[in-house]
């Protein structure tokens, strides 16, 4: 009678801990959830507390108390990434924290092309629900994170590579700016850029590649169009580009470049400075980049649009205006418009 007292005093609570891991290891990997496909967002800055609380709410975990417990022991209460991800019939609790905690979120495609400014990219995030388009700019203008990055500017203009991303909704636009600037790192690994014409260093030729790309859509133009800018730079002569006037005057412009703004005095404005604008003036691609470091030889100062995206080239001013003549004064030529609306390039 005492043997089997003895067995049933140690036998009962063990037991009873057998059942408690067995209930444990059943809510944390058997448990599955039943309900149909939804969205689950963790939202920038939201504590482990109100995912937790959200998540157990939503039915999409057995339990919060064992949830916030594995977590703890794991060391997982600070990994969880701001994004939208998609719970499905079938995940177990240790499946959604994994979906949570390894960032596989959902994405929208998004595509920066190639010569689009800082404000430009912020309306493509906004219209995609990325980020608002204030929060995108004030992050883009702000020097500490320039810095904090490693940007030798006040701004990320220029940095911003051109390119299609996988982005969330309502991301942080810090990690978007992030996201373009280590891409453009990655791009630009392989490039020298020690020996640029004009003994330009890397933030120059940025600049520089950056009116390039605004310049010209045509991608055959590039070389030739970076090497009429390095051949005013040689002869001391202004770059007098409609581009860097429209920079700088970008937040008040309404669409129509008039001859007041290219009298009006601004860190960008070519016609009234010598050199280079205080910095790019849009997120020049690859090929500008490389066009900028190795431009055509030729003794062009001089282009003007032919009305379709594409120049004609001139030595002298003289040439240049005979052209300007034809192309743009002669409305046959430009069929009624002006340059602007039948040159896309430019803006």
């Amino acid at each position: 009678m005492k043997k089997h007292l003895w067995i049933l005093l140690i036998g009962a609570p063990a037991f009873a801990i057998f059942l408690a891991a067995l209930k444990v290891y059943y809510t944390i990997a058997i448990w599955t959830y039943q309900g149909k496909p939804q969205i689950f967002e963790v939202k920038a800055g939201e504590s482990f507390a109100k995912i937790n609380g959200r998540l157990y709410r939503s039915e999409f975990i057995p339990s919060a108390k064992l949830f916030y417990r594995y977590c703890k022991t794991q060391g997982l209460m600070t990994k969880f990434k701001t994004g939208r991800y998609e719970i499905k019939p079938g995940d177990t609790m240790l499946d959604v924290i994994e979906t949570l905690t390894v960032g596989k979120s959902i994405t929208t495609s998004v595509t920066i092309p190639e010569g689009k400014n800082l404000f430009e990219v912020a309306e493509i995030l906004e219209s995609k629900g990325i980020c608002s388009k204030s929060e995108f700019i004030n992050a883009a203008k702000n020097p500490a994170l320039t810095k904090k990055l490693n940007i030798p500017a006040d701004r990320f203009e220029g940095y911003l590579y051109p390119d299609t991303y996988g982005l969330t909704e309502g991301m942080p636009a810090e990690e978007v700016i992030k996201a373009l600037v280590s891409n453009f790192n990655r791009q630009i690994k392989s490039i020298d850029f020690s020996n640029a014409p004009n003994g330009l260093n890397k933030h120059q030729i940025i600049i520089l590649a950056s009116i390039v790309e605004k310049e010209t859509g045509a991608r055959e133009e590039r070389p030739i169009i970076a090497g009429v800018y390095h051949n005013r730079l040689e002869r001391k002569m202004r770059l007098y580009s409609d581009p860097t006037t429209i920079y700088g005057i970008w937040e008040s412009w309404n669409g129509n470049l008039r001859k007041k703004h290219l009298q009006e005095k601004t860190e960008y404005n070519t016609y009234r400075m010598g050199g280079l604008p205080k910095g790019p003036i849009a997120n020049p691609g690859l090929e500008a980049i490389k066009a900028t470091l190795s431009p055509s030889k030729h003794n062009y100062t001089y282009f003007v649009s032919k009305n379709d995206g594409t120049h004609v080239f001139t030595e002298s001013y003289k040439e240049h205006l005979k052209a300007v003549d034809y192309w743009q004064k002669n409305r046959a030529n430009r069929k009624g418009k002006s340059w602007r609306q039948l040159d896309k390039s430019k803006r």
